[in-house]
């Protein structure tokens, strides 16, 4: 990608024009959210504008529009992700709501006591709470996978723990906090040798990667929006066709039923099942519009893009006096984690942002992480397509202030 095309990418993104505390903004926050490009709020405009009114249940002409472009979004999704069908396709609220889905149908209905759920020490909260809640009720065991002294997950070690107990293996695609790219075919591999099903967090891949989840051969997969350039407050839970048909109803309410009466109720059938009351259309179109838009780039050049600027950051940090980085894994996406010595990290994202630099600072929602690392939290910085050498230059100028005057 050239400079000019890159140019034209990045001014899709109007919030990136904008200073901040009388400077350009600096926008190195994407793990937590991406900034959105025209083409989404343009949709979402739309949406409200001309074609605001419920799905599925109204036979009027705007029911009719909003409908078509709702499930028009269900099965871009679908082909985003190389889903065998769009009824595999389910809208949650975002990556959490997602896993809470599963842990509560699947885990709830399926586990025992003494089965094992196999997570690793780099997830997010959202990927341990859930399964801990399931564990206190179902009696199954949690055990974690290690991570080497590089940041990468201990393989040897999660092929030694995988047994005839291990029920569900659920670990992340990419680490928020590290950026740590785990093997995920590898991973899920191994737990199907076991009879293990997996779950997939796709929530910091799905920005970064192709994702083709028959490739990867898992049983889950979940991922937000807002981390792709979409809308708050949408999600989706991709699962194979045979477990979602099995697993029972998580929450009940209109639309995910057949028939009700006051005897007994019948269910929906996929992806209707899980969608209890009306969802969030305007996210959902958003967030079709936001993989039109990243569809629409040159991909591998995107990859090869951020693959640089990832490098051109890191190396660029190994230069700052007193800085250390934290975790130095084998393959990174998206996120690099940094400590300042003599430097609170609070007091120096403080003073970052002061200079227009948006970092993000603390656990990350991944404590037990920081836990095994022996530390309370990190400065951040993690990276997007729009991002370019100025941006790594304005904070690598900032630190190395910072450095100087402490």
């Amino acid at each position: 990608m050239n400079q000019q095309q890159h140019d034209r990418l990045r001014s899709q993104f109007p919030a990136l024009a904008q200073e901040v505390n009388g400077h350009p903004l600096v926008y190195l926050d994407n793990a937590a959210t991406t900034q959105k490009p025209l083409a989404v709020l343009d949709a979402i405009n739309h949406y409200y504008q001309a074609d605001n009114a419920n799905v599925h249940r109204a036979a009027h002409a705007l029911s009719g529009r909003a409908t078509r472009a709702f499930e028009a979004a269900r099965e871009t999704v679908a082909r985003f992700i190389n889903a065998s069908h769009n009824r595999e396709v389910i809208w949650t609220r975002g990556t959490t709501e997602a896993i809470n889905l599963v842990a509560q149908s699947w885990g709830m209905s399926e586990l025992q006591a003494g089965d094992e759920i196999v997570l690793s020490t780099l997830e997010h909260h959202a990927n341990i709470v859930p399964w801990q809640l399931v564990a206190q009720r179902t009696g199954a065991v949690i055990r974690v996978i290690p991570l080497d002294e590089r940041g990468d997950l201990d393989m040897a070690a999660y092929l030694a723990m995988l047994g005839p107990r291990t029920r569900l293996v659920s670990v992340a695609h990419v680490s928020n906090a590290l950026g740590t790219v785990n093997p995920v075919e590898q991973i899920v591999a191994a737990a199907k040798a076991v009879g293990a099903l997996t779950l997939i967090d796709g929530a910091q891949a799905v920005a970064h990667l192709e994702v083709d989840v028959q490739a990867i051969g898992c049983d889950f997969y979940a991922f937000s929006g807002h981390k792709l350039y979409g809308p708050t407050g949408i999600g989706v839970l991709w699962g194979r066709t045979a477990l979602l048909e099995r697993m029972p109803p998580w929450q009940a309410g209109g639309e995910m039923i057949d028939r009700v009466s006051f005897s007994a109720t019948t269910f929906n059938t996929l992806p209707f099942k899980f969608e209890a009351g009306t969802p969030h259309i305007a996210g959902a179109i958003g967030l079709a519009a936001a993989i039109d838009f990243v569809m629409g780039q040159d991909r591998e050049a995107l990859t090869r893009h951020e693959e640089a600027l990832t490098n051109y950051l890191v190396a660029g940090l190994r230069q700052v006096s007193g800085l250390r980085l934290v975790g130095e894994p084998g393959q990174r996406a998206g996120a690099v984690s940094f400590l300042l010595e003599d430097i609170h990290p609070q007091d120096a994202t403080t003073l970052l942002d002061m200079q227009g630099v948006a970092l993000r600072v603390g656990h990350h929602c991944a404590m037990p992480l920081m836990e095994s690392l022996g530390i309370g939290g990190t400065i951040r910085a993690s990276l997007a397509c729009y991002n370019n050498r100025d941006d790594v230059d304005a904070l690598l100028a900032a630190l190395h202030k910072l450095s100087d005057f402490f």
